[in-house]
């Protein structure tokens, strides 16, 4: 047995614990750079508490995913602000822009030098800014991975900046902060959430940890998924859901994704889809492709772990692959997630998609070689 395992220097959860940023940010620094959504005036309370104790705040707010572009604009505001601490408050995006951002004002040169696929892919020499991530969402898992995704948009593709030093300094989860999710958004980040605790279950990079804690996490997603949709009130159900979001976050870190993410990344770089919603409509078709790969190269350990899943799914003891395979179509179905073509996906798009997955840096974790007639056939059933 041979396997690392890193995160966040201090994961801090529990409902209501987001009153306690003010005070850990203030002994950290005193010069904030604060990231948010689209919506920056809904952290007004934040602010306020933070400048309180002595935290000035700048703010730069993302709409939507990051870009490039935002990235270095934030760059500049961190370096003329002489912030000496970031604070990511939001979705994915936000976090996931607070990281790039964070790492990028403390090492010299444009964004480019350190991008994989589309820049030189230059390592993070220099410790990033010490930052604190504070997920309003339970889908990503962005405050504890070692990765920030950025939209390249002139390429219409989404690529990442990678390395330890993105981890934060402290990710602070609080499940309360998720319960004015609206019911939509809460189905897809849910769903992205599952399939990154299924994802890593099954990866080529899995260890004694990442199953621990992907285990742990579908059967709390299992559990509870259906009851948020039905009521997002629901302290239990909305507890279940960050804490599996917490976890896949540190699955993925260590134990990489599959061709559904694999996928996410051209398809999201290419049309205006939620990342949550391509994830949930490619994790049915995705997990009976690995099945029948499974099969047909008699993968027993593969197999045993695919019928765990459906086990720990369905809640079945006596459950088969297939079951669990179909527990996730209805679910999916039940959910109302849109078809690849609801959002603009159409036959001429899928050779290029089809190559581009091929390339994805998620594609090499999946535990076996999709063919390219696979991955084909994978899209057009999810048009």
């Amino acid at each position: 047995m041979n396997f690392e395992f890193s995160t966040a220097t201090e994961i801090v959860f529990g409902w209501g614990r987001v009153a306690e940023l003010a005070e850990r940010a203030r002994a950290i620094g005193t010069r904030a750079l604060l990231v948010t959504g689209a919506h920056p005036e809904r952290n007004s309370p934040v602010i306020d508490r933070l400048e309180a104790s002595g935290v000035a705040c700048k703010v730069l707010s993302i709409r939507g995913e990051p870009t490039v572009d935002e990235a270095t604009r934030g760059v500049e505001l961190a370096r003329r602000a002489e912030t000496d601490i970031v604070i990511a408050i939001g979705g994915g995006s936000a976090i996931d822009a607070g990281k790039a951002v964070a790492a990028l004002a403390a090492n010299p040169g444009p964004v480019t030098d350190y991008l994989e696929v589309v820049g030189l892919g230059k390592p993070l020499s220099r410790a990033s800014l010490p930052m604190i991530a504070v997920p309003t969402t339970a889908g990503t898992g962005s405050e504890v991975t070692r990765n920030a995704v950025l939209k390249v948009v002139e390429r219409s593709v989404k690529v990442s900046l990678r390395g330890l030093t993105l981890l934060p300094r402290i990710a602070l989860v609080d499940p309360e902060l998720t319960v004015s999710v609206p019911r939509d958004v809460t189905a897809a980040t849910g769903l992205d959430a599952l399939t990154q605790v299924i994802e890593p279950y099954l990866s080529k990079a899995r260890g004694p940890l990442t199953d621990a804690l992907c285990l742990e996490g579908m059967r709390r997603a299992a559990r509870s998924l259906r009851a948020v949709f039905a009521d997002g009130t629901q302290r239990q159900a909305r507890e279940d859901l960050a804490i599996t979001s917490l976890f896949g976050g540190l699955s993925l870190a260590n134990a990489k994704l599959g061709a559904v993410h694999g996928f996410a990344a051209p398809l999201g770089g290419h049309f205006k889809a939620p990342h949550g919603q391509i994830c949930a409509r490619l994790l049915p078709l995705v997990t009976h492709a690995n099945l029948e790969a499974a099969r047909q190269a008699r993968d027993t350990d593969i197999l045993s772990r695919l019928t765990t899943i459906a086990t720990v799914l369905t809640g079945q003891a006596k459950s088969t692959p297939e079951d669990g395979i179909a527990w996730l179509t209805e679910l999916v179905e039940d959910f109302s997630i849109p078809r690849l073509r609801a959002v603009g996906v159409e036959s001429e798009h899928i050779a290029s998609l089809v190559e581009q997955a091929r390339q994805a840096s998620s594609m090499k974790g999946n535990p076996f070689e999709l063919s390219p007639d696979t991955l084909r056939k994978l899209i057009e059933q999810a048009l």
